[in-house]
């Protein structure tokens, strides 16, 4: 017999979150949901990151692409579990709440909304990088411009952030595309398994790229505003990561074979410059105005995330009610998104572009532990649950792939350099003092 699924929390009476909810608009589809996840990966590291990567693992760049995509399709199988089990826009706060409870809850919660803001910070310097080489505006008021609007869209609806998002997800997929066409005939011109730093560099760097394929974790939050989302969200999240690793890797070979990674390292814009390289200046223009669709693109689908996963801790009761307000008529969580928006903003002023990804990481890394960890604990003490996406391998009733995704993403957590480590572990601190004072 299936069990129902609880609520696991409950509003105190008289209080503001007793109001009448307006709901979340149920628009999607999978060709949606998949687009929305493409998009959200392919920009968000391959247009801002390639060149920071290239600079630590060399020629050998792709292979970081390739470990890297083998580490998260471990949790991406975990998510596409949960998911099917329990499809809320809070996402990890509803997974880890029913196997954990709410205070570790809360601190992943705390985790992933940083994690969303963070990267959309990244990307909108990584943006502000393309568009200072294009227009000559500075990078800062460039990335401030960009986040509000990205925050104007996300206000409007459901319905047309997709659409934007779709259309630029198309318009960045042929970016990259275009840029392994013109890699085709530099084939072969380098050694691929360069690495000026060795091992420790190939390692170093796949902890850095896996910035890169952060976004698929984020589809899982439009599960309220999506049709069918027990089965739509995992077969989506699925596809979109299958797609993104096949192009991760073309295009860092292509890359490497027209510029070297030298070249790559000293670049602000190093797709522009592979571009300008084989076809000349109007081909760095055309890359440059392409990566500037994909980094914005990947900027607002993150912010649509995190803006999703404070409206479902806040319908919870786990943040302050207030931030589950829903706009009557556009039906969007606006002051979610307005919090969003504020706090990337804030972010952009934290560093280099390199340090906030990997601080992200960070966040990503010890959420994805626990993740993997709700899996298990699940497998144990809700069996009876519905899962209409279930891990394959078992050793009894332990699932496999999850304990190897706790493994690798502790592995890739200690690659990253101390001061990453003493910014992400305040940032815990911080969310579990919180989670502490709240109760």
């Amino acid at each position: 017999m299936v069990r129902a699924h609880k609520a696991v929390y409950m509003p105190e009476e008289g209080s503001a979150a007793s109001e009448p909810r307006v709901p979340l608009r149920r628009e999607l589809g999978l060709p949606a949901v998949t687009l929305s996840g493409v998009g959200i990966i392919l920009g968000a590291g391959i247009y801002a990151l390639l060149g920071e990567a290239a600079g630590i693992a060399g020629n050998a760049v792709w292979l970081t692409f390739a470990i890297a995509a083998t580490i998260a399709a471990f949790s991406a199988l975990s998510y596409a579990e949960l998911s099917s089990m329990y499809p809320r826009a809070g996402a990890e706060f509803e997974y880890v709440s029913n196997a954990f409870g709410r205070r570790l809850a809360f601190v992943v919660g705390w985790l992933i909304i940083f994690s969303g803001i963070l990267g959309a910070a990244t990307v909108s310097l990584g943006f502000a990088g393309y568009f200072s080489d294009l227009v000559g505006l500075p990078v800062l008021p460039s990335a401030i411009l960009i986040i509000l609007l990205l925050a104007g869209i996300l206000l409007y609806g459901i319905r047309e952030t997709t659409r934007v998002a779709i259309a630029l997800t198309l318009i960045e997929a042929g970016g990259i595309i275009m840029v392994i066409l013109i890699g085709l005939p530099y084939l072969g011109r380098v050694d691929y398994l360069e690495m000026p730093q060795g091992v420790p560099g190939l390692l170093q760097a796949s902890a850095l790229v896996f910035f890169a394929y952060m976004g698929f974790e984020e589809m899982v939050k439009l599960s309220e505003e999506t049709k069918n989302p027990e089965r739509t969200i995992p077969l989506a999240l699925m596809i979109a990561l299958g797609v993104s690793i096949l192009l991760y890797v073309l295009v860092s070979l292509a890359a490497v074979s027209v510029v070297g990674w030298e070249q790559l390292a000293a670049s602000r814009a190093p797709f522009a410059d592979v571009a300008a390289v084989a076809l000349g200046p109007m081909a760095f223009t055309l890359i440059s105005v392409i990566a500037l669709f994909a980094t914005a693109n990947t900027a607002l689908l993150m912010m649509m995330a995190s803006s999703r996963i404070i409206y479902g801790m806040a319908s919870s009761f786990s943040l302050p009610p207030v931030l589950a307000r829903v706009h009557p008529r556009r039906r969007t969580p606006w002051l979610a998104i307005v919090a969003v928006a504020l706090a990337s903003m804030a972010f952009l002023f934290a560093g280099e572009i390199d340090f906030v990804a990997n601080v992200t990481n960070f966040t990503l890394f010890v959420t994805f532990i626990v993740i993997n960890a709700s899996v298990v604990a699940l497998r144990y003490r809700a069996p009876d649950v519905v899962r209409p996406f279930r891990i394959p391998g078992t050793i009894g009733s332990l699932p496999v792939i999850p304990v190897v995704g706790i493994i690798s993403s502790l592995f890739l957590l200690t690659q990253l350099d101390s001061l990453v480590l003493l910014a992400g572990g305040v940032l815990v601190v911080l969310g579990a003092g919180v989670a502490l004072v709240g109760e």
